[in-house]
């Protein structure tokens, strides 16, 4: 009897397991299905209607943001895009300024910065990159991949609108891929910035997380605010998630991505991530 009654244990456990798999498969194949790709850059090409160059200067980066690919800091080629950090070997001067209008000081360090700015803004959604980077881990580096209010008031201000101030509503910031050379090789950082009531005042870790992956391997990082959290997901799989921070975020919001230089330490060469596509998906 003893044993009949385990292998009927058994049997149930493996029925109500499998039923578990079956249910959750279901869930999953209608959450996928209900997802529609609303905007795709697959840079064939670098797109216009899409993208354009954003000069700014922030977190005291030490490089000079330059558009139209000078010096090799933004190229389209066979299929991607490459975003760099390159080491020029004299000083120059810099045009690029603060959002109190002081002008960035000379530097040897250019960069390449894309914005869908006035381009492509969406309200909630899912937001996904794949990308990778050529070197990682070494002191100074800053790549990121990331999202925030098209209200923001930073350069450039092109519509009547773009008045309010980093981290307020409608100009709040979401980061989905952030490395920091500094601290970690293999590893980046996400998370939202949590708004603390005033211009300029953002904490930037209470809500982000460190998470290991490889990457000079391609892999794709995504947000999704369309409900109360937002879930950050490698791969399609969810790694991290800030409860209830999604209902915060509900202004339309613009990608960027960015390589910068975040210290003085010096480097030789340049630092390339390269991007195979950005897409964003809404709720069907």
């Amino acid at each position: 009897m003893k044993i009949k009654h385990g292998i009927f244990t058994l049997i149930t456990i493996c029925l109500l397991s499998c039923n578990k798999e079956k249910k959750e498969a279901a869930i999953n194949s209608v959450d996928a299905a209900v997802w529609e790709i609303d905007f795709l850059d697959n840079f064939d090409t670098f797109n216009s209607d899409n993208w354009q160059d954003q000069r700014i200067w922030v977190n005291n980066e030490t490089h000079c943001y330059v558009p139209n690919n000078e010096f090799g800091t933004r190229e389209v080629s066979h299929g991607t895009l490459k975003l760099k950090v390159v080491n020029i070997g004299e000083k120059q001067s810099c045009d690029n300024y603060d959002k109190f209008g002081k002008q960035h000081p000379e530097t040897q360090y250019v960069a390449g910065r894309i914005a869908s700015k006035n381009k492509k803004e969406f309200i909630k959604g899912k937001w996904t990159a794949r990308l990778k980077l050529g070197t990682n881990g070494e002191p100074s580096m800053f790549p990121a991949w990331w999202i925030l209010g098209a209200q923001n008031n930073e350069p450039p201000v092109q519509e009547t609108n773009e008045t309010i101030c980093w981290p307020m509503t409608g100009s709040g910031e979401i980061d989905i891929f952030e490395h920091h050379g500094d601290h970690h090789k293999n590893s980046f950082t996400t998370g939202a910035i949590k708004n603390l009531g005033e211009c300029n005042k953002g904490d930037w870790w209470s809500l982000r997380k460190g998470f290991n992956a490889d990457l000079n391997e391609f892999h794709e990082y995504s947000v999704e605010w369309e409900k109360a959290d937002l879930v950050y997901r490698v791969d399609g799989k969810e790694i991290y998630r800030n409860l209830g921070e999604g209902d915060k975020y509900p202004e339309a919001m613009f990608a960027i991505l960015n390589y910068a230089k975040i210290t003085d330490s010096p480097m030789e060469g340049e630092w390339v991530m390269e991007v195979d596509w950005v897409k964003h998906e809404y709720r069907k």
